[in-house]
C-alpha cells in the first residue's frame, strides 16, 4: 500500500507527485527527519534513525505533528507526542480603541493582528511567536509607544518573543491571566471531563476509531489542562515580582538584544535596522496599509511563522490568517474529536 507524495521535478523547479511503495509503508517513531530528495541521481533517500537488526521493523520520523495531523492525514494516534499541540485562535479587535497601534507592533515583528496559534505539550506552552503576540495584546498605549518611537524601539521590538525580557510585570500578569482565562474557556467546551475520558478508555471495550478519537480528545484537554496550570504559575510569578517592585532586566543594558531572538523577528532586523524610527501619526497609516494587505506599498500581507519547531509554514500562516481575518479578540477555538 502506498500514497501520492510530492517529490521535486528533475531540474528542482517544482514539485510533483510519485508514489514511493517501500517508504510509504514505514512506521512512524520519535527522532529526526533523515529523509531526503537526491536531485543528481533523482531519487529519495533515507537515513536509518539507528541500527536495526534483520527482519526488524524499521521507523523513519514523519516530522513534528500533532496527534489531530497524525489521525487525520495518517489514520493513528501517537501515544507521547512531544510535538502534541492544540490550536487557539485569536486576533486584536478592530473596535480596540488602540488597533492601529497593536497592529503596527505587530506588523513590525512579522505577526498578523488575527492568526491560529498553538499551545504545545511541553513547556513553555506557549511558542515565541504566541508570546510576542499576547504581549503586545496586552499592552497599554504607553507601552505600545515604547515599542513604536525612540531609540530603544527596535530592541524592544526583537526581543517581544523572549521571555526572558517582560514588557512590564504588569503586561506579563495581564497576558498569562489572560492565557489561562482562555485554555480554561476552551476546556468547559467538551462535554466530558479528562477523568471521564481515562475511565471511559479503560472501562469500555472500543473499536480502533472509537479509540483513537477519545484518545485526541483527551489528549487536547490535557494539554489546555497543563496550560492552565503553567499560566497560573507564570501569572503568580509575575505578581510577586510586580508588587516586590523588582527591576526589569533590559536588553539594551545586557547587549543581547539579537542573542535569542525567534526567527520570525529576527529577519525584521536587516531591514528595520536601516530605518528611522515612525512617528505616531505614520504609525497609524502604516497599520491601516497593513490591513488592506500593502507593505511598503507592495502587496503583501506579513505572515507569522511559529518557532522552535512548531512553525507554521508561510502558506499554513497566510491560509490561517485570512480565515480568521475578522475574528476579534473574543474568538478562540481549540481543536476536539468529534
Amino acid at each position: 500500500m502506498t500514497r501520492q507524495n510530492q517529490i521535486p521535478t528533475e531540474d528542482g523547479s517544482r514539485v510533483t507527485l510519485a508514489l514511493i511503495p517501500l517508504w510509504d509503508m514505514c512506521n512512524h517513531t520519535n527522532g529526526l527527519i533523515t529523509t531526503g530528495y537526491n536531485l543528481e541521481d533523482d531519487r529519495c533517500e533515507c537515513v536509518a534513525l539507528r541500527d536495526f537488526r534483520a527482519g526488524e521493523q524499521i521507523y523513519i520520523f514523519y516530522g513534528t505533528r500533532s496527534n489531530a495531523e497524525f489521525v487525520i492525514h495518517s489514520g493513528f494516534f501517537f501515544d507521547n507526542n512531544s510535538h502534541d499541540r492544540v490550536k487557539i485562535k485569536l486576533g486584536v479587535s478592530k473596535s480596540d480603541r488602540l488597533y492601529a497601534m497593536k497592529a503596527e507592533v505587530l506588523a513590525r515583528a512579522g505577526i498578523p493582528t488575527s492568526s491560529v496559534f498553538a499551545l504545545h505539550s511541553t513547556e513553555p506552552p506557549v511558542s515565541a511567536q504566541l508570546l510576542a503576540f499576547l504581549r503586545v495584546f496586552c499592552m497599554t498605549e504607553e507601552e505600545l509607544k515604547g515599542h513604536l518611537l525612540g531609540d530603544n524601539a527596535l530592541d524592544r521590538i526583537f526581543t517581544l518573543g523572549n521571555s526572558e525580557y517582560p514588557v512590564s510585570w504588569d503586561n506579563e500578569v495581564r497576558l498569562w491571566t489572560f492565557l489561562e482565562d482562555r485554555a480554561s474557556l476552551l476546556l468547559k467546551t467538551y462535554k466530558t471531563t479528562i477523568e471521564e475520558d481515562k475511565s471511559f478508555l479503560k472501562d469500555h471495550d472500543l473499536s480502533v476509531r472509537a479509540t483513537m478519537a477519545i484518545k485526541l480528545r483527551l489528549g487536547e484537554k490535557e494539554i489546555l489542562e497543563k496550560a492552565v496550570k503553567s499560566a497560573a504559575v507564570n501569572r503568580e510569578h509575575y505578581r510577586k515580582q510586580m508588587q516586590a517592585g523588582a527591576a526589569l532586566p533590559r536588553c539594551e543594558e545586557s547587549g543581547a538584544a539579537g542573542a535569542r531572538l525567534p526567527l520570525a523577528l529576527r529577519n525584521l532586523e536587516e531591514e528595520a535596522g536601516v530605518q528611522e524610527a515612525l512617528t505616531l501619526t505614520e504609525a497609524v497609516s502604516r497599520a491601516k496599509a497593513v490591513e488592506n494587505g500593502l507593505v511598503n506599498g507592495e502587496n503583501s500581507i506579513p505572515n507569522g511563522t511559529r518557532s522552535e519547531k512548531e512553525s507554521l509554514s508561510q502558506e499554513e500562516s497566510k491560509r490561517a490568517t485570512e480565515g480568521t481575518k475578522e475574528c476579534s479578540s473574543d474568538s478562540t477555538e481549540g481543536g476536539s474529536a468529534q
